[in-house]
């Protein structure tokens, strides 16, 4: 009895981690097509009003000195008007540039703490890097997501101070299951020891690349029907034409 409470509770924090990292891919999916860019750009002036209110006013100065200097310069040089005019684009190139950073740090701020905000990270990296959120899921809701590829399998962890025992019971799993490859430990969030959300996405993408584009797939292949929760773990040898490398 007791153990189908817990089986349910954990399936339920892990169906709930699922549901908030796909949320934003399958509302862009559904969009018409010719809306899309500028509904992105719409969350993106929600997100920077809600979380950096200044920031626009920010934007909007770094458009004027841009165009100050472009004047200031046209009269050096005796065309004033020619060059406020050159200065236009100049302009907006840093307001919109500014913008995007403020943007940037207001969508990283907009999920902190919030229950698979380093699942949403990750899944967030479009190429080199496929990722299974959840495949590993504590009653307190401490999760550990799992990324492949040409570093290896990178086992993402989020939560409280006791995730590093679930990060340890996954890796012991993915040792058993896939051994030879190697297996990288990430635990995501704030705090000593800890990747912040706005630098996972380069960590990961820093790490040393120690399979083959051929093994990623394999890898992926073995793994793709593997369940996040309760993971059987196979016997025998990888099939045949695949050399793992040893760590």
């Amino acid at each position: 009895m007791f153990g189908k409470s817990k089986k349910a509770k954990t399936e339920k924090a892990a169906n709930a981690a699922a549901a908030s990292t796909s949320k934003g891919a399958k509302g862009a999916k559904d969009a018409p097509a010719k809306q899309s860019q500028l509904a992105v750009l719409k969350d993106a002036f929600r997100l920077v009003k809600t979380h950096k209110p200044l920031a626009l006013v920010w934007c909007a100065v770094g458009f004027v000195i841009a165009e100050t200097l472009a004047i200031t310069f046209g009269n050096s040089l005796h065309h004033p008007v020619y060059f406020a005019i050159l200065g236009l684009p100049l302009g907006l190139l840093v307001a919109f540039f500014t913008f995007t950073r403020f943007a940037n740090t207001a969508a990283f701020a907009s999920i902190q703490g919030q229950l698979g905000a380093g699942a949403s990270v990750l899944m967030s990296i479009r190429r080199g890097f496929s990722t299974t959120p959840a495949v590993n899921v504590a009653r307190n809701q401490d999760m550990v997501h799992r990324t492949v590829g040409r570093p290896g399998i990178i086992l993402v962890a989020e939560g409280s101070s006791s995730v590093r025992q679930l990060l340890i019971d996954e890796k012991k799993k993915m040792e058993r299951f896939l051994p030879g490859v190697p297996v990288t430990e990430i635990i995501a969030g704030d705090g000593e020891g800890r990747v912040a959300l706005k630098k996972l996405q380069k960590t990961l993408k820093k790490l040393p690349k120690k399979l083959s584009n051929n093994q990623v797939r394999e890898v992926r292949a073995r793994l793709k029907g593997v369940g996040g929760l309760s993971m059987p773990i196979p016997q025998g040898p990888l099939p045949k034409g695949v050399k793992m490398p040893k760590r």
